[in-house]
């Protein structure tokens, strides 16, 4: 009888022993924890695009050599100075004896220009964007800022404009300056490389695609003709292998940039959307198996982009127009009214971890520039943002965002309705209402407090 009652006690145990081994097991291959995804490089990030929170970090804030991705500054610039007017797409610019020489050099990316021949701002951008012609690049620098040297100073001047924290810019392709034939800008040594971190890279990336999403368009194209059936024809096929039908083709990947020397390694920025979810990527000195291979930069990405899909999730917390609980209406002072109803101007959204309860906090501020003592001061037409929203999902590891953010990007608020400004006999009035409401108010407390 004793055994008897030994065995089944031993075979419950087991039974529990098991179901709890299966128990973590699943949780664990639900939601792992975010540094053991298992990517290798010296440095990672994973970035939501919409909110600009980091989700998955390794070493981000080391300063390393990102090579080409150089090149996504001197598209922000080029598209800067295409919407400030101080160029043009159709403009046609020179190229001079440095950038004609070293978009000779086949032994790197390249298109080949001719000395003092002139190009279209499109034709040099599209030869940078797609196929990382450097000779291209520089001259394009050179039309912006006169010179290198000028824009390297206006590069390492926006760094610190889009808060991408500690970095250096030496020169506009990301070449190592050794490479540049002696000709590198003046006021750089030979043994300077452009050094950034993972965190600012991905920065950099999310102001691009942000401030200039036309900027997706030339990422995405697979594959276009430089100059064709002219001197110099070139067909450029896109570095980035994780376009459709390329050999790491990736569901949803249309950008971003690619880059590699001896310094830097392999590197790329990605960027994928799904269902109305993008991600940014960042790998720098990718290796697959210990090996520093091309095929490594995009492995790496896959392994981020497969742990955003399958593991966070965009969720809506106030639909664009609809009521923010707690913010319904704001007090209005000087007005016909004494409140207005409000609403966000677009949906505010928080990133979440698929099958977890998210806690949510919602974050509202009142537009400093229209209220007076915490009021909104009338008169207010229909449409006046008056707040910010965001929101914020406590329950996700905090990794911070990019771009100096310290939460979500604020969502306008605006009226639905006008607020005329009262009158001064409605003023007069109303003041004077207070003025006795305030004495009523304290001789009751007085009352009070004598009994």
């Amino acid at each position: 009888m004793r055994n008897a009652v030994q065995k089944q006690l031993i075979c419950v145990i087991a039974v529990m022993l098991m179901a709890s081994v299966f128990f973590v097991s699943t949780q664990a291959s639900a939601a792992p924890k975010t540094d053991d995804i298992g990517v290798e490089a010296d440095a990672a990030i994973l970035v939501e695009a919409s909110t600009g929170k980091v989700l998955y970090g390794k070493n981000t804030d080391a300063l390393l050599g990102i090579a080409s991705m150089t090149k996504m500054m001197t598209e922000y610039l080029v598209l800067e100075s295409i919407k400030d007017k101080k160029l043009s797409w159709d403009q046609r610019v020179p190229v001079s004896k440095y950038a004609a020489k070293i978009s000779q050099d086949y032994g790197l990316s390249n298109v080949p220009l001719i000395e003092n021949q002139k190009y279209t701002v499109k034709e040099l951008y599209d030869a940078m964007a797609i196929y990382s012609a450097n000779g291209a690049a520089i001259a394009l620098a050179e039309a912006v800022s006169g010179s290198e040297k000028g824009f390297i100073k206006l590069m390492n001047e926006t760094a610190k404009r889009l808060n991408m924290g500690e970095s250096k810019f030496v020169n506009s392709t990301g070449l190592s300056n050794s490479l540049l034939k002696g000709m590198y800008p003046k006021g750089t040594k030979e043994e300077d490389e452009n050094l950034l971190s993972a965190r600012a890279v991905a920065t950099l990336a999310y102001h691009l695609i942000h401030d200039y999403p036309e900027s997706l368009e030339v990422a995405k194209t697979p594959s276009k003709m430089f100059r064709q059936g002219q001197q110099g024809e070139t067909k450029m096929n896109n570095w980035n292998k994780m376009l459709p039908g390329f050999s790491a083709a990736y569901s949803g990947v249309d950008g971003l940039k690619t880059g590699h020397t001896d310094f830097a390694g392999q590197c790329f920025t990605g960027t994928a959307e799904r269902n109305g979810v993008r991600y940014i990527t960042v790998v720098m000195n990718a290796k697959e198996n210990g090996k520093s291979t091309e095929a490594a930069r995009f492995s790496q990405t896959k392994k981020i982009l497969d742990y955003a899909f399958s593991h966070f999730q965009l969720k809506e917390v106030v639909p664009a127009n609809g009521e923010i609980k707690g913010h319904e209406t704001i007090d209005v002072a000087k007005g016909k009214s004494k409140e207005a109803s409000v609403s966000p101007k677009n949906s505010v959204k928080i990133i979440t971890e698929k099958g977890r309860k998210d806690h949510t906090k919602i974050n509202f501020k009142l537009n400093d520039k229209v209220m007076n003592d915490q009021k909104v001061v009338a008169p207010i037409k229909k449409g006046e943002t008056v707040a910010y929203v965001s929101a914020t999902n406590s329950n996700l590891k905090d990794l911070g965002y990019v771009g100096g953010q310290t939460t979500d990007s604020m969502t306008p608020v605006v009226t639905n309705e006008s607020v005329e400004k009262a009158g001064w006999f409605s003023l007069a009035i109303r003041s004077i209402g207070n003025f006795f409401s305030d004495i009523w108010m304290n001789a009751a407390n007085t009352v009070n407090n004598w009994f």
